[in-house]
């Protein structure tokens, strides 16, 4: 879910009774103006001539998919191997995200998600290979949305251009999609001469997950972590499990070179690491000031914020 900062998006992958009993979410449409970014600038970008996605070269065989004209921003990444690619997430399902992997490697593809919200399982079904955490929160999410609820995700004001050929926030829908293996914490993921770590990272979601390149200092953060609002708000979110999630990757932050988050830039300092247990402790223990803002508790920090619910 995402983060523009300022900007504000969908609460959650939600059934519509749910969705409905949501807080409403401040929408604010001066996002559109603050793009481009300068973070991609300095960065490489590839197959510059797609309609929907901007697509970087972030490392050797390591790439992000950018969505920039939609409010969530959302960065997926693919990672190369010998053998076989990783899709880590496949974003919203706008554009046809297979389609410009395929033109990035012709390797097999295995989809892993970094959470189940429907801005990151859009394009799941474009795919045979797909592993994830067995959980109930998981499995309901696996059927899909029809486009009663989706389509406000392509509402005019949360857009910054124009839609793919075909596209309409009438026709939109999250696709169903099924797991073919199940992960476990620690699993290692060997793509042939590069092998990532599953690691478990529940808080903002049940099923959240980390990935970890360890060979080369690489952490693939989901939105666990990224620069802007971390959505923290929605029932599905437990603060006390994101706090410990937190503070297990915060560990992490000696042997990480580079943070690779799902929203809004796909490269942000280690440091953020630490900084945001830090910040997370002060939200736990009353110590971090806040302002309210349309249903939710907003605490401000260098980078990011964390956005709760008021209650």
């Amino acid at each position: 879910m995402t983060r523009s900062f300022p900007a504000i998006c969908l609460a959650a992958f939600l059934p519509v009774a749910s969705f409905a009993q949501l807080p409403a979410e401040p929408l604010r449409p001066e996002w559109c103006r603050q793009l481009p970014r300068a973070e991609y600038a300095k960065l490489e970008r590839v197959l510059s001539d797609e309609s929907w996605f901007e697509t970087y070269r972030i490392r050797p065989g390591v790439f992000a998919i950018y969505e920039p004209k939609q409010f969530e921003e959302v960065v997926s990444y693919l990672i190369l191997g010998d053998k076989r690619a990783l899709l880590f997430d496949t974003g919203l399902g706008v554009g046809k995200i297979s389609a410009t992997v395929a033109r990035l490697t012709s390797l097999p593809v295995i989809v892993i998600n970094s959470h189940t919200h429907f801005d990151h399982v859009g394009g799941n079904a474009e795919f045979q290979e797909i592993w994830n955490r067995d959980l109930p929160y998981t499995r309901q999410n696996m059927h899909g949305e029809s486009n009663v609820y989706s389509r406000d995700a392509l509402a005019p004001e949360r857009l910054c251009g124009a839609l793919p050929p075909g596209i309409s926030s009438k026709s939109y829908s999250i696709r169903p999609w099924k797991s073919t293996h199940t992960l476990h914490d620690g699993e290692r993921v060997n793509l042939g001469g590069r092998e990532l770590e599953v690691i478990f990272a529940p808080g903002h979601t049940p099923d959240s997950l980390v990935l970890l390149d360890p060979r080369n200092g690489l952490l693939f953060t989901g939105d666990t972590f990224y620069p802007g609002p971390i959505y923290l708000f929605v029932p599905e979110t437990d603060f006390a499990a994101y706090a410990r999630s937190v503070a297990k990757l915060a560990a992490l932050e000696p042997q990480i070179k580079l943070l690779l988050p799902a929203h809004n830039v796909p490269v942000a300092a280690p440091f953020y690491l630490k900084r945001l247990a830090n910040a997370v402790q002060q939200v736990q223990r009353g110590k971090a000031k806040s302002r309210v803002t349309e249903g939710h508790r907003e605490y401000f920090f260098d980078g990011f914020s964390l956005l709760l619910s008021e209650k």
